[in-house]
């Protein structure tokens, strides 16, 4: 008890795992309230509450994300034109995907500057921008992920042929890019429930924009948020574990 409470504390204190945590409510409670508010005719009290609660919430990502600018750009930087990367076609992607969330950020701070009549502009029209620089960044990702697959189950064949030799080093890489085969294909996923929703906040006449009821909308993003949750929990047990 003690010992979930602590892992509870530690990602709570980090500003990635706050967002991480605050994203999670914010579908979920969309989710249930949009559940109950269809069930009765949209009368539920508890309903209209997580509805409001849900809006709330992703009004203060909204905040947050003011400050995120300066981290991008780090990241940006510091990825470059991905010359670590041993495919082409991963690195175009990626930092194709570098620069539309970079593009991102701006976007939605004037857009919510606007909205709160910091600005005296119309925020419609940085809101449709926004939405489409975060669905670009989606499938770019969800490609770039499908790209990695292909090329790891290519790694696996190809060791799969070699001698038997180091068959302990050749089991370990195999376990790796199992791991990170899983990985790639929950990502895909994230991104496909993001992109999903991303197209529901398009203008009316985009495939199926404004289409989804509330519950729908919170379903896609708590299916999304779950996978977050999951590879960030992964990825610092093993950082632990390697440390």
């Amino acid at each position: 008890m003690q010992e979930s409470i602590g892992s509870i504390v530690n990602l709570l204190e980090s500003y990635r795992g706050r967002d991480k945590v605050v994203r999670t409510l914010c579908y979920g409670s969309q989710l249930v309230g949009g559940v109950l508010s269809q069930k009765t005719a949209g009368s539920s009290e508890i309903g209209k509450s997580l509805m409001l609660f849900s809006a709330q919430l992703s009004h203060c990502r909204t905040v947050l994300r003011l400050f995120d600018d300066l981290s991008m750009v780090a990241y940006s930087r510091n990825y470059g034109l991905g010359n670590r990367e041993e495919d082409s076609i991963v690195r175009c992607m990626s930092v194709l995907n570098n620069v539309a969330d970079q593009l991102y950020y701006p976007c939605e701070h004037v857009a919510w500057a606007a909205d709160a009549e910091l600005i005296k502009v119309k925020s419609d029209k940085w809101w449709t921008l926004s939405t489409l620089l975060w669905a670009s960044s989606l499938l770019l990702g969800a490609l770039r992920s499908i790209r990695i697959i292909v090329l790891l189950r290519r790694k696996l064949r190809k060791s799969r042929r070699t001698a038997q030799e180091n068959v302990s080093e050749r089991l370990a890489m195999q376990r790796e890019c199992q791991q990170q085969m899983k990985m790639e294909f929950l990502g895909i996923l994230s991104s496909l429930a993001d992109l999903s929703n991303a197209i529901h906040w398009m203008p009316p006449g985009i495939l199926w924009a404004g289409r989804f009821p509330n519950w729908l909308v919170g379903l896609m993003g708590t299916v999304s948020s779950f996978i977050g949750l999951y590879q960030m929990s992964s990825s610092d047990g093993e950082h632990e574990a390697t440390s």
